[in-house]
């Protein structure tokens, strides 16, 4: 510093040269100096700051420019230069602000030149002109003046560049203005003006000025009316420069002018945009809008043509002129909008052209209608000129063919609140009109919280839901329940925005009928817009009276709205006024009417107008215009609908009402007995005193069906006081009665059904007992009418009708009568006196001679066992048994007959019965508590003697025994498995002794049948037992044995695929042990079929053909194919013919277990084969060929028994039709006659006719016990005629069995089949006593039972005596057989007084009177056929009475089972005959037989057998689908009748079906859960536990749901689906459905497949919590999961949310919005956050109803959507907290979207996933965008760094 002080010193002497000098020296000696003492040394900055601070101006002003030069020399850095002179310009004298400001504008020219205009900076607040200006306010005008200065020196580098250099420093003047005082306002506005006047200067530089200063007004605050007064001088300052430059610009080149017009534009819109957010101030936006339309003027006076950038102009003088509510504001905005339409269309833009694009002037029309109003002449003038060119282009726009505007790629725009509603308007005008993800927002609004079904968010356009939301708010506000504060802004600020897009709307083809319906509702919700509607409804009743208009009776339907605006009582003179002058005399009639029902709807909506109603319906009214009848009907329906409505009001208009019913033309009476019913109605007149006035003018109604109904409807309110008016109700009825009856008007059947249906709907209201009185035998008369009616009103009417009938007789039936038994038949007391006769007291003396009628008639028992009083001397039965065993078995022969074994299979069971019972007594007697397990010890200790009896028996005997060991298997109960094992073992091991013929055939039919009895665990030992079978089967030489161990087989497979595993079993065992199961089905079919073709030498195409069913043999068959058999020809094979018949029987066996696999078709193919086998049956078959010759003819002996079996079973499950049926008896009849009139004795010929009688009487029992089909009683006489002849004629012995068996099986007897076949034969006593057809079992038969009496008779005596010993024995063993199959099914004869059910616990007194309608209902039911009648029911009338039926407390006891079967056959067989009703649903009747069915099923078993087999899946799956959805919709009541076992089997039944239906059956499924659950008690923990495992069955095959996507009409189903399910799950256990639904943070981070079903368990628990199951707090716990997942995979799932949340409190949606903008500043997925922001603002703002739900759409409607909904005082407490996140949020994407660039891994930027890159931009313009429109609540530095954000 001492090298500086003589020089320092000097410059403070008085001398200004001097001190100058001084200066001079100091810089020079700087310049040169070392090191040490340079400028940068602290001696060289020290002499420096000293010369900058001194007090002398020369000085001072001496040092600025040596420092100023030590710069441009290079002397001293830049940035110290500018330090030094910054430091001194704040520590200085103000004096010397202007230099120290000149100075540094001097260095930042220079500076900024150097670097050819490349000089930036990392902040505002580092900028040298902000610096300078934050230092003193002395500054600010030279501060100006060095602006102005840098432009016009630097404007040779480029404008652009200058104005880059200059942004931050004018960004932080503007926005500093609120944090400051006034002369920083004053100082902007003075460089704002300058910077503006310099661009006049420099014309063809002016461009990127005024684009910088358009770009900084955004950044001005317009908060109160001082800062809207800088906004409106700063745009003032840009139109007047603007307009300066493009005048200087004009003439200078077309590219130059373009780009200064599009200046203007942008410059336009920006300020109109910036006005449609401005705060409401007294001075409104009319200076701006001046300011943009001098700007337009000048572009159109210098020849300029308009562009379509204007229309985000337009758009935005839409939206202020929505809001405006001052009179020279709008005037200005519609002058402006004037001369934009005639600039527009007065060149290129022809709005013909144009038409077919959609126009935003469009929005125009209502805002403009609505002005129309106003007071003001000016703008009454204006709003009127403008009204005619927005018409034409209406016109033009509704005709022009509507093309489908293409869909634009990439991003969307960023929205404003114009740009939000235009969007709408064109996607609504070109997109299919019920598009779901339009209006998403306003499904959600419009859908109230409520339960599951109105979550179904079906297809519905806007304008429908805009016009439920608005009427549900009109609703609220009557009810006085409080609004929220978005519905609040809706009703006040959305009404005229919405009606303008509606407005558009009504000229659209489609949505114009809807777009009026929503105007009307937004009339009724917003008085304001009461005076506009009526306006709009002239402007378009003007349109649509054009004859270039398809007005599609629009004009009707605009004028029907007149009506809606009287809701505000302010309406009603203006309404009335427009009225009226229709109403004059000479007005025309169609106008007069429609006039008169206007002003009766007008009434409807406001009583004031009632005064001006009653004139119009003057009784006058009907003489005047008494020549005009459609204005007599206008005001007749007027006065109705007065009545109707206000029968107070009614009253005074009675004589009106009565002028009407004086009228002689029937439909003005008609109206008038309408008019006078609604009076009855309200008990305002007295009916009958009414009645007796009016009756003398009643006109003819029977040729008039309108007058006939409303006689109908006035004479039903005569029921009230029928008794006390005794002979004018007798009247009414009668009247009643012959409207009813009254049928014959081909030609006007449809009207004619009304007036009957009404007849029925006012006979319900009488009394029962009151009709009854008057009307003779009316129960029969009207059941009459019932069985002839077809129409399905009067159907529906009667149905009622006869229900109240039902439930009058249940109530008045006589109670705890007694009737006598009636006696049973010839041929019950014919078997009942049978033991006695043929057997004499010593018991055992002819057991022997008839061994097979002792086993089924004789008990071994010692009279003393049971009696427990009677120990001394007690006798053990055990020896008499075993003693009568062997000698029954001894001398029964089965003559290795297969068939005559199952015979005495059979035959054993009720003596191995009667044994077992006989020691369960003995065991009770002798010790009653020493034994737990009687039944098991019984069965061990009979077993053990049965073993060893075998063991030492001849052949003879050892057969039979081992066949008792298989009926002792059949009779065990479950508990004596360990029996059953033990059996199964021995006989086994019988099986496989190849050496004893005797031993493996008898052995093999037993196992069988052990097989189908073992334990439910015991699947090795099954497995054992058929492998066993397949295996002997193969290797054993004999035919015999091969045919028994396919008899062995068939058993076998009854139990295969049908039992209910363990409950503690996995899903994988059962699944695994079904495929075993399915594998051995297999297996047996393979080997019956391998065999059968390989004895017979067959074609093995067909028979291969079934196994294709069933997966590839697991087995080893390859003995079975290479089997050595024992003879080659068919003599041979003849003589084991019954070996053959074995096989034939075992495939006829697996029929049931094939179908429950699955393979119906080789149900139906085993079918066929069985009947190709069969002569003179075959011909039925086309496909099979002819067995009548060759080896395949030893296969109809087995054919001829096996064929009934696989009829009963195809019968069934309606695999056979009536014709099918027909044939198989007719050919039977003929087999059976051609053998007996052959004479022939071979074996072969014995055989086949012994078979073939056999089967036809099977054939016959099973047909008519079925109860379904009926047979010609000639065709049944004549086959009991063949059967008498085979055993009364000397035939041999095997001829005369089949005869004896085939009468006795055709009364169902059932010998040797053991295969359950036949349902539970009864007869009810109601069987008709003369028909040419048989129904029902034969015994029930009045017109057979003489034919039955002889023969049984006949048999009796043979039985009892006769010369031929064996026909005696085989006599004896049919009655037997017989006699033991009617007293096991007692009671048989059902006297129709007492039922009892399986349990015995249901036995209930049922008498009905003949004349009782249910019973009269029920025998017509009962004889319903379609071949036994010459007419045929309809299928109509059959629902009808189905249904009364079900609906009856009580029902006779008839065989429902065969009814209910016989009409679930009876629309099938019609449709044949007659073509389908289509007022009916295909498949009615059937799912009618279920309802009954279900209704019933407690009282009658026979209904709860058939729910039971359509249940099992093997029946359901082949079910029609809507019969399918029933019984699933149905399942509750199915709950109710099953048993907890059959409830199981049920549910796992359907768990397994589930997973291959279709969604109408999983949408059945889940009603039916949702019922079951609604019924469920609480202690049903075991059938809620199956509930619950079917929904998540369900839950796992729901559809991904697309909350936003466009729903087809194939894509209905999966939303129901949806909303099925949820609401199914709304009523489950919370604690269940919180665990199943339970997501973890690791979940949504699985595959593919996992993630979707975790985003459905979220999607769900959504839903859950829209409907109120579960509580919001179980959303919040995911909230965080949800936002930091991948948008593309949860986007539905934050709809679903949203949804949720709409029924939230505020503070609870302030919250999510809060924290979704938290997470969003640190997601890995920012945009899913923004995403769900977008949506919960959309939903919460008022702009909500005109949002369009979309991926990107919410993100762009996100500056609206937040802006709108934080401008709400009520988030005040959370709006900074959420703009500050929000530019967080956007700072960190800034700086991830710059760093990627460079680096991926730069050090302090949290990771944000690579798949947002291509969102980046997006996301930051969006939120650029948004933190800039809400800027105000953001402090200083963060609007700086806003503004500095470069965003391209």
């Amino acid at each position: 510093m001492d090298s500086y002080a003589p020089l320092l010193e000097r410059t403070r002497v008085p001398q200004p040269s001097l001190q100058k000098f001084a200066v001079i020296s100091i810089f020079s000696k700087l310049r040169s100096a070392p090191k040490y003492l340079d400028s940068e040394s602290e001696p060289g900055r020290e002499a420096i700051s000293q010369c900058l601070q001194s007090p002398s101006p020369p000085v001072v002003d001496q040092s600025v420019r040596e420092l100023c030069r030590l710069v441009t020399d290079s002397q001293m850095d830049i940035s110290r230069g500018l330090l030094e002179l910054q430091s001194a310009l704040e520590g200085s004298d103000s004096k010397f602000a202007d230099l120290f400001v000149k100075a540094l504008g001097f260095l930042v020219r220079f500076w900024f030149q150097k670097h050819n205009g490349s000089w930036r900076f990392a902040s505002a607040e580092t900028h040298p002109f902000v610096k300078i200006l934050l230092c003193r306010s002395e500054v600010q005008s030279e501060l100006m003046q060095q602006v102005l200065l840098f432009m016009s020196q630097n404007k040779r580098l480029g404008m652009v560049e200058v104005c880059e250099f200059l942004r931050p420093f004018l960004n932080y003047s503007i926005m500093r203005i609120p944090f400051s005082d006034l002369s920083s306002s004053l100082f902007v506005r003075h460089l704002i003006s300058s910077m503006a006047s310099l661009c006049c200067l420099f014309p063809h530089e002016a461009m990127p000025v005024l684009e910088l200063l358009m770009e900084c007004i955004k950044y001005l605050a317009r908060r109160n009316l001082e800062e809207f007064r800088n906004f409106t001088y700063f745009v003032e300052c840009m139109v007047d420069a603007y307009i300066v430059v493009l005048r200087n610009l004009a003439g200078r080149g077309l590219q130059l002018m373009n780009k200064a017009q599009l200046c203007g534009v942008e410059l336009s819109g920006t300020v109109l945009s910036l006005c449609t957010w401005n705060h409401r101030h007294s001075g409104g936006n009319e200076p701006i809008v001046e300011l943009v339309k001098r700007l337009m003027f000048v572009q159109k006076d210098l020849g300029l043509h308009y562009v379509p950038e204007l229309s985000s102009s337009v758009l935005s003088l839409f939206v202020i002129l929505v809001q405006s509510e001052l009179e020279h504001e709008q005037l200005s905005i519609l002058k402006f909008f004037h001369f934009l339409l005639k600039w527009k269309y007065e060149n290129e833009y022809d709005i013909g052209k144009t038409a077919s694009v959609l126009s935003e002037e469009l929005l125009f029309i209502f805002p403009v209608i609505s002005l129309m109003s106003s007071p003001s002449k000016c703008i009454k003038g204006a709003a009127t000129d403008l009204l005619v060119t927005l018409e034409k282009l209406l016109v033009k726009t509704s005709v022009a063919p509507k093309n489908e505007q293409a869909m634009e790629g990439g991003f969307p725009p960023l929205s404003t609140p114009g740009s939000v509603a235009f969007r709408l308007l064109q996607h609504l005008w070109f997109q299919d009109q019920y598009s779901l993800s339009s209006f998403m927002f306003l499904n959600f609004a419009s859908t109230r919280k409520a339960d599951g079904k109105q979550m179904l968010n079906l297809p519905r356009s806007w304008a429908s839901q805009l016009r439920q939301y608005s009427l549900w708010i009109v609703d609220r506000r009557k009810s006085s329940l409080p609004l929220s504060r978005s519905q609040e802004l809706f009703v006040t600020e959305m009404p005229l925005l919405l009606s303008a897009v509606a407005g558009v709307l009504v000229m659209h083809q489609s949505l114009g009928s809807a777009a009026l319906d929503s105007l009307a509702a937004i009339g009724v919700m917003d008085a304001k817009l009461g005076v506009p509607l009526l306006l709009a409804i002239l402007f378009y009743s003007n349109i649509f009276t054009r004859n270039d208009i398809i007005s599609h009776n629009m004009l009707l339907k605009i004028l029907g709205m007149l009506p809606s605006l009287a809701s505000h009582s302010v309406m009603i003179p203006l309404i009335v006024q427009t009225i009226l002058p229709m109403l004059h005399k000479d007005a025309k009639p169609t106008l007069y009417a429609t006039a008169t029902r206007l002003l009766c709807q007008t009434w409807e909506t406001n009583d004031r107008a009632f005064g001006s109603l009653q004139g119009v319906l003057l009784p006058k009214g009907f003489t005047e215009f008494v020549s005009e009848r459609n204005i007599c009907i206008s005001i007749a329906a007027s006065i109705r609908d007065v009545c109707r409505r206000n029968p107070d009001r009614g009253v005074d208009l009675i004589m009106s009402v009565s002028a009407c019913i004086e009228s002689r033309d029937p439909m003005i009476q008609a109206l008038g007995f309408q008019s006078l019913a609604h009076l009855c109605e309200a008990d305002v007149i007295d009916f009958y005193t009414a009645w007796e006035v009016i009756v003398k003018d009643l006109l003819d109604y029977s040729a008039d069906p309108i007058l006939a109904q409303s006689i109908c409807l006035l004479l039903r309110w005569g029921a009230m006081d029928a008794e006390a008016y005794s002979e004018a109700s007798s009247n009414v009825l009668q009247i009643l009665w012959g409207i009813i009856g009254s049928s014959n008007h081909p030609d006007l059947g449809l009207q004619w059904a009304k007036a009957r249906a009404s007849g029925f709907e006012a006979l319900i209201q009488y009394e029962v007992s009151h009709i009854d009185k008057y009307i003779p035998e009316f129960k029969k008369r009207t059941t009459e009418l019932l069985f002839s009616e077809t129409n399905p009103n009067v159907l529906k009417a009667m149905e009622e009708f006869q229900v109240k009938i039902i439930k009058y007789e249940h109530i008045t039936r006589r109670r705890l009568v007694k009737e006598k038994k009636v006696a049973g038949s010839k041929i019950e007391k014919l078997l009942d006196v049978f033991p006695q006769v043929i057997f004499s007291s010593e018991e055992r003396s002819n057991a022997t001679e008839l061994p097979g009628a002792a086993l089924l008639c004789l008990s071994f028992t010692p009279k003393d066992v049971g009696n427990r009083g009677a120990l001394r001397g007690l006798q053990d039965p055990h020896a008499g048994y075993e003693n009568a065993m062997v000698e029954i078995a001894a001398s029964l022969q089965l003559s290795r007959n297969v068939f005559v074994a199952l015979l005495s299979l059979q035959s054993w069971k009720p003596f191995i019965q009667r044994w077992m019972r006989a020691n369960i007594l003995y065991f009770d007697a002798k010790s009653p508590h020493s034994v737990l397990d009687k039944s098991s010890k019984a069965a061990n200790d009979i077993l053990k003697s049965l073993i060893q009896m075998a063991e030492e028996a001849i052949p003879r005997s050892s057969e039979n025994i081992a066949l008792a060991i298989g009926a002792l298997c059949l009779v065990l109960p479950p508990s004596a498995h360990s029996v059953k094992s033990t059996a199964s073992e021995f006989l086994l091991n019988w099986l496989f002794h190849h050496e004893h013929e005797h031993r493996q055939w008898s052995a093999a039919i037993s196992l069988g049948l052990n097989s189908c009895c073992l334990h439910v665990t015991d699947h090795k030992q099954k497995f054992q037992i058929i492998s066993g079978l397949v295996e002997v089967l193969g290797s054993s030489r004999s035919t015999l044995v091969k045919g028994a161990c396919g008899v062995g087989l068939g058993f076998a497979c009854q139990d295969l695929l049908t039992r209910v595993e363990a409950a503690d079993n996995s899903d994988l065992d059962k699944e695994t042990r079904k495929m075993q199961e399915e594998d051995l089905l297999g297996t047996i079919l393979r080997a019956l079929s391998l065999m059968i073709c390989n004895l017979t030498q067959s074609s093995s195409d067909i028979l291969e053909s079934i196994c294709e069913f069933f997966t590839s043999d697991k087995y080893d068959l390859d003995s079975i194919r290479t089997a050595d058999l024992p003879r080659e020809n068919c003599d041979d094979l003849e003589e084991d013919i019954w070996g053959v018949a074995g096989l034939v029987l075992g495939l006829a066996s697996s029929v049931g277990a094939v179908y429950r696999a699955g393979a119906h078709d080789a149900v139906i193919k085993i079918k066929g084969l069985i009947i190709s086998w069969i002569p003179h049956v075959n011909t039925l078959v086309h496909n099979y060929g002819s067995c009548s010759e060759g080896p395949e003819i030893v296969l109809a002996v087995g054919s001829c028994l096996a064929l009934p079996i696989v009829v009963a079973f195809c019968q069934r499950v309606e695999l056979m039709d009536d014709d099918e049926l027909d044939h198989l008896v007719n050919g039977y009849r003929e087999l059976i006659s051609e053998l007996v009139s052959v004479k022939k004795s071979g074996s072969f010929h014995q055989s086949l006719l012994m078979a073939s009688c056999i089967g036809a009487g099977s054939l016959l029992a099973c047909i008519l016990n079925e109860g379904v089909h009926s047979i010609e009683v000639e065709f049944v006489k004549d086959l009991l005629e063949l059967f008498r002849k085979c055993y009364s004629n000397p035939y041999p012995p095997l001829i005369h069995l089949g005869g004896l068996l085939g009468v006795v099986n055709a009364m169902g007897a059932g010998a040797g089949i053991l295969v359950h076949v036949y349902t539970l034969t009864m007869q009810t006593g109601y069987e008709r006593k003369e028909s040419r057809y048989l129904r029902g079992p034969l015994l029930s038969s009045p017109v057979c039972e003489p034919n039955l009496t002889s023969l049984m008779q006949e048999i009796f005596l043979v039985a009892q005596n006769s010369d031929d010993h064996q026909l005696q024995q085989y006599a004896a063993w049919a009655v037997s057989f017989l006699r033991h199959h009617l007293w096991s099914n007692e009671p048989l004869n059902i006297d129709n007084s007492i039922k009892s059910n399986a349990e015995g616990s249901r036995s209930v007194s049922q008498t009905f009177s003949e004349d009782s309608v249910v019973m009269r209902l029920c025998l017509w039911l009962m004889h319903l056929s379609v071949s036994e009648t010459d007419t045929v029911a309809h299928v109509g009338t059959i629902v009808t009475v189905l249904r009364c039926l079900s609906r009856a407390p009580r029902l006779p006891v008839l065989d429902w089972g065969a009814i209910i079967r016989r009409c679930m056959r009876y629309e099938a067989q019609i449709d044949e005959l007659f073509p389908s009703d289509s007022a009916l649903k295909k498949g009615i009747l059937r799912e009618e037989c279920l309802q009954f069915s279900l209704a019933h099923a407690n009282q009658f078993d026979p209904l709860l057998t058939f729910l039971d087999e359509l249940s099992d899946l093997s029946r359901f799956r082949v079910l029609e689908l809507n019969l399918q959805s029933y019984l699933l919709i149905h399942l509750a009541d199915l709950i109710k009748v099953f048993s907890g076992s059959r409830l199981e089997k049920l549910f796992n039944d359907i768990t397994l079906y589930l997973s291959s239906v279709t969604s109408m059956l999983r949408i059945s499924c889940w009603k039916g859960l949702y019922q079951c659950l609604d019924e469920a008690s609480l202690d049903s923990v075991d059938y809620t536990s199956h509930v619950e495992r079917c929904m998540e069955v369900l839950f796992s095959l729901l559809p991904e749901f697309r909350s936003a996507t466009v729903i087809e009409v194939d894509q209905l189903s999966s939303v129901e689906e949806w909303s099925e399910a949820v609401r199914c799950l709304g009523k489950a256990q919370r604690g269940w459905l919180l665990d199943f639904l339970q997501v973890s943070q690791e979940d949504l981070v699985q595959g593919d497949g996992q993630f979707i079903e975790v985003v459905k368990k979220i999607q769900a628990k959504a839903k859950l919590v829209r409907i109120g199951s579960l509580p919001l707090t179980e959303l919040g716990r995911l909230k965080a999961y949800i936002l930091n997942s991948e948008s593309r995979g949860v986007w539905d799932v934050l709809v679903e949310v949203v949804a949720a949340l709409q029924h939230a409190e505020g503070s609870v949606k302030r919250q999510w919005v809060v924290n979704a903008a938290e997470i969003s500043c640190v997601s890995s997925y920012p945009s899913t956050a923004l995403q769900f922001l977008g949506l919960l603002c959309g939903s919460c703002c008022k702009y909500m109803p005109l949002l369009i739900v979309d991926q990107l759409t919410v993100l762009s409607d996100l500056p609206v959507t937040l802006t709108s909904l934080l401008s709400d005082p009520s988030w005040d407490v959370v709006a900074e907290s959420i703009v500050s996140n929000l530019w967080a949020s956007m700072g960190r994407i800034y700086d991830w979207a710059a760093h990627k660039v460079h680096s991926d891994d730069t050090p302090g930027i949290q990771p944000i996933d690579e798949s947002e890159n291509d969102m980046a931009v997006f996301l930051l313009r969006v939120l650029h965008c948004a933190c800039l429109s809400l800027k105000d609540l953001l402090p200083l530095e963060k609007q700086l760094k806003l503004a500095d954000m470069v965003i391209t």
